[in-house]
């Protein structure tokens, strides 16, 4: 063995030891920020950052153990590893929601993948960790990315029979059914095995993607597929985009080849294989722990079908995760999620005695959910929380009553408001016990910050649920 390639060999070895020691003891961490298109994924990442970078922030989170016991020395962005993924752009979403002149503005919503790797130094006070060295150094990897692209993960598991009978009854149903008639007029004279058209198909599939388009801006539905209508990215115009569901009973057994019919199958199997599978492969394994961000409230304004699709959406994506309890050697070898949080984010929007109804309603949605992972060891918290706190709370007196009521300014308006905001159920209603006047909740604008800091509410909460114990 010549010289050069033993000390190859040894940095090698050097190197993955390194890797494994620091993920035994917990020095690296991914978080997976899981939430629908409109969530809040993309303010939730930037006020972490935010908090973790500012030394100022330090006393604004008072239940972050290692804040509250002054063990934080600094955090710092640094090189990911992925390199071929660009990184988030931090600057761009703080210089919004804290710009040097005009108004404060939410960040743009996601159009690619990003990721972001923090470095958070602090004093170790326990354990193996501090008896190795009084500092450590704890890296977080996190992921953000389309939320139309999540949509498309339950597609992994189903052929275009299965997806067509999923999505094709949708159509027909509130709030659907007010915008698709031209789509299902269009595939009723569509012959399937004709032999392929490539116009017909590519002129329904322009038609079905702006069905989607015109749904996801005027509603907040969340079973859109497939995602990448939404958002393609590089995809637009691809033939493997050109694709839309019929009706489950004109799929017959024979599919005669070189058909329309064919050709969507064929389409269909082509953007599971080449787009979601890689997607999901590429950054849906190997986490650590999870947080689920959920914008109940906008989806209690549309109304039952969908609140009670947007559950049905949440429980069907958590089955692709990795889940389980992370003990020593599955953290070596094969990292399993083994804390969850479901965070009703934009909680501020409410007022605070409503909070906890807001987080049993959400329980209420993930339940048939978490209860399998709590099964498989998994640690599960809901509560509602706001990563960017847009009203202030006010209290008003009214004929001798005090209301509660928040105050801000709506979004897209310019008048600032005071505002008595209606109380949230505590589960999920029924068809039947939904009240007859629905639900309005009002969306706010970021707040102006004089001081440049960003103001929340439980953020801190969940940053000790989700890292504390990695930061001991």
């Amino acid at each position: 063995m010549s010289q050069s390639f033993a000390k190859k060999t040894f940095k090698s070895i050097k190197g993955s030891a390194q890797k494994a020691l620091h993920r035994s003891l917990d020095q690296h961490v991914k978080l997976a920020v899981t939430g629908l298109s409109g969530s809040g994924k993309t303010a939730f990442i930037t006020a972490l950052v935010k908090h973790l970078t500012s030394q100022a922030n330090d006393n604004n989170l008072p239940f972050f153990d290692v804040m509250r016991e002054h063990r934080h020395i600094a955090t710092k962005v640094v090189p990911q590893e992925a390199l071929n993924v660009p990184t988030f752009d931090y600057n761009r979403a703080i210089s919004a929601l804290l710009p040097s002149e005009g108004d404060p503005a939410w960040p743009a919503s996601t159009e690619r993948i990003n990721t972001l790797r923090l470095a958070i130094k602090y004093q170790s006070n326990a354990g193996l960790r501090g008896h190795f060295s009084p500092q450590s150094t704890l890296y977080l990897d996190i992921i953000d990315y389309p939320g139309e692209w999540l949509l498309d993960l339950p597609m992994l598991a189903q052929s275009f029979e299965q997806w067509c009978e999923q999505q094709y009854p949708l159509l027909s149903q509130t709030p659907r059914n007010q915008s698709s008639a031209e789509f299902l007029q269009s595939i009723e004279q569509l012959d399937l095995d004709a032999p392929v058209d490539e116009n017909a198909l590519a002129n329904i599939a322009k038609c079905y993607q702006t069905m989607l388009v015109g749904l996801k801006k005027d509603t907040k539905l969340a079973m859109l597929q497939p995602g990448r209508m939404l958002m393609p990215g590089d995809l637009q115009g691809a033939p493997l985009l050109l694709f839309f569901p019929i009706s489950p009973e004109k799929i017959s057994d024979d599919v005669v080849a070189g058909s329309n019919l064919a050709h969507l199958i064929k389409r269909f199997n082509a953007y599971v294989k080449e787009v979601v599978k890689p997607f999901y492969n590429e950054h849906f394994k190997h986490f650590d722990r999870q947080i689920v961000l959920v914008d109940v409230l906008s989806a209690l304004n549309e109304g039952y079908e969908t609140l009670a699709e947007q559950s049905r959406v949440i429980n069907q994506l958590l089955s692709h995760f990795s889940y389980g309890d992370s003990g020593f050697f599955k953290r070596l070898f094969k990292p399993n999620i083994d804390k969850i949080l479901f965070a009703a984010n934009k909680s501020d929007h409410i007022s605070a005695k409503y909070h906890k109804d807001l987080a049993l309603l959400l329980d209420s949605l993930v339940k048939e959910q978490s209860n399998h992972l709590k099964f498989d060891g998994v640690q599960i918290e809901t509560m509602a929380m706001s990563s960017i706190a847009a009203t202030v709370s006010r209290q008003v007196v009214d004929k001798g009553q005090t209301l509660d009521c928040i105050y801000g300014k709506p979004l897209n308006e310019q008048q600032w408001l005071t505002y008595l905001p209606p109380q949230p159920p505590s589960r999920m209603l029924n068809k039947n016990e939904w009240p007859a006047q629905g639900f309005e909740f009002l969306s706010f604008a970021p707040m102006p910050n004089p001081d440049k800091q960003l103001k929340h509410i439980r953020l801190d909460h969940v940053m000790q649920y989700l890292l504390g114990d990695k930061l001991t």
